[in-house]
């Protein structure tokens, strides 16, 4: 069936067409197909002008989902707020699944792009909306190329399956090139829901140098550093309460945090490995667990317990003090925690892709879920929660029902444009910050490479909050 050019006149908010058409371009290097593919995506929150943008899909990731789903394109749409229309064009992929990535075999292969533009062009015109025409006078509409780039130069994918709860997910070792030309190696684990969002990633180091294939190196899990922008400004969060945790582990007292989102298990082993801390850690799909324990190192023990569960029900119901309230195996997991928990750390990201990458779930803002969670904290307990606000006002909001609730309100910028972390304690506090008795503290700043997010933390002000936009 011929699709009527019609049809992309007007813009349809979520709107989301893909099609292929003869590959005109098989004479130059990028675009190597019979076919190509183009994904017409129109934004969810379309207001103002009508502004097209298009995207060429980069060689040999067009199965990648960040460029072969819908949520993927929507992700890439919501990261230029702008725009009202995405356009991707790319060689259409053999494999309808993600594929492991190498990089171009010539430089050739990516030196021809002002002329693919120039010859995508009349086609772009032709996928334009009526406004974008009317704005020029009825002269052709300016379309520019957005670039995408990332570190990955090469990936293998390890293993694809599908989750309950997450739905379908991968777990891929990927070859970055970082700073000076030096290569870094990690595992990452991502869902197709949210593609473009890192889930879970850990670094990896191969057992020798000299390799030609990622596909046949031996890599090592390195669970003695956090890769995640956000989680060591998560893990220097629990500065604020330095002095009584190295009191209580001076008491001979181990401390204990709840973890709700475990993912691949990147900050549990840390906190469980680095500062000693006995760990619960609640994850909503039995799946992710499985890949967590199989390809990240995640291991049961007496001082790290895993659950399924949904982290924020479950909170409820702890709070509530329901006996048998989850199931036998999560109860036989929780009589084994005796007392309280001196941090609940949260790291959960909203499963709607049309607010774009977003945490935590609007559900977890709620006062009756906040006020459960700090019954089951400590006097000196401490709350920390990574937060990627959407706008301002959900920020705000977030931030007045921390204040309402708890006593203090602390928070990190992330400085990555997309994190800020927020710390809430039960009871004021005495923050230290240059203790050289506090033994705790010397050896977080150790094991977290510095004081850099220890220093920059802030006490919460309205009036100061770094969040832009509306």
């Amino acid at each position: 069936m011929s699709l009527d050019p019609a049809t992309f006149e007007t813009i349809v908010p979520s709107r989301h067409i893909t099609f292929t058409l003869p590959n005109p371009l098989l004479h130059l290097n990028h675009f190597n197909a019979s076919l190509l593919r183009v994904a017409v995506l129109d934004s969810p929150t379309a207001a103002g002008p009508a502004m097209t943008a298009a995207m060429l899909v980069p060689l040999y990731r067009e199965s990648d989902w960040t460029f072969s789903t819908e949520p993927g394109h929507l992700q890439l749409l919501l990261s230029f707020p702008h725009l009202s229309r995405l356009v991707l064009i790319g060689n259409s992929p053999d494999s309808p699944l993600p594929t492991s990535y190498k990089p171009p075999l010539s430089a050739n292969a990516v030196s021809e792009t002002s002329v693919i533009e120039e010859s995508l062009m009349p086609l772009l015109i032709a996928l334009s909306p009526k406004e974008a025409f009317h704005r020029t006078g009825g002269g052709l509409p300016q379309i520019p190329f957005l670039s995408y780039e990332d570190e990955v130069i090469r990936s293998v994918v390890l293993e694809i399956c599908v989750g309950d709860r997450v739905g379908e997910m991968l777990v891929e070792d990927v070859g970055l090139e970082v700073t000076s030309g030096d290569r870094e190696f990690r595992r990452r684990l991502r869902f197709k829901r949210m593609p473009n969002l890192i889930q879970t990633q850990m670094r990896v180091h191969p057992d020798s140098l000299d390799f030609q294939e990622l596909e046949t190196v031996e890599l090592r899990l390195d669970n003695g550093i956090l890769v995640h922008p956000y989680l060591t400004p998560m893990v220097a969060g629990l500065s604020v309460i330095a002095s009584y945790l190295d009191n209580q582990i001076q008491s001979g007292f181990r401390p204990k945090a709840l973890c709700l989102g475990v993912g691949g298990g990147a900050l549990l082993s840390f906190l469980n490995a680095q500062l000693g801390f006995e760990v619960l850690g609640i994850e909503e799909d039995e799946a992710v667990l499985r890949i967590a324990r199989k390809y990240f190192g995640l291991k049961d023990s007496e001082s790290m317990h895993l659950c399924v569960g949904d982290g924020i029900q479950m909170i409820e119901k702890l709070g509530l003090g329901v006996p048998n309230g989850i199931d036998a195996r999560t109860d036989n997991v929780l009589d084994k925690i005796n007392g309280k928990f001196n941090a609940i750390m949260v790291d959960l990201d909203s499963s709607d892709a049309r607010m774009g990458t977003s945490a935590p779930p609007p559900e977890f803002v709620q006062k009756s879920i906040l006020l459960a969670a700090k019954t089951l904290l400590s006097e000196h307990g401490v709350l920390i929660i990574n937060v990627i606000p959407p706008c301002k006002r959900f920020y705000e909001t977030l931030t007045d029902a921390f204040q309402d609730v708890f006593e203090e309100l602390y928070e990190i910028d992330v400085a990555d444009k997309e994190n800020f972390v927020v710390i809430a304690t039960v009871s004021q506090i005495q923050r230290v910050s240059g203790d050289a008795d506090n033994t705790f503290l010397s050896k977080m700043k150790s094991v977290t490479s510095g004081s850099s997010y220890i220093d920059s933390i802030r006490v919460f002000s309205s009036a100061t909050a770094a969040i832009d936009g509306g």
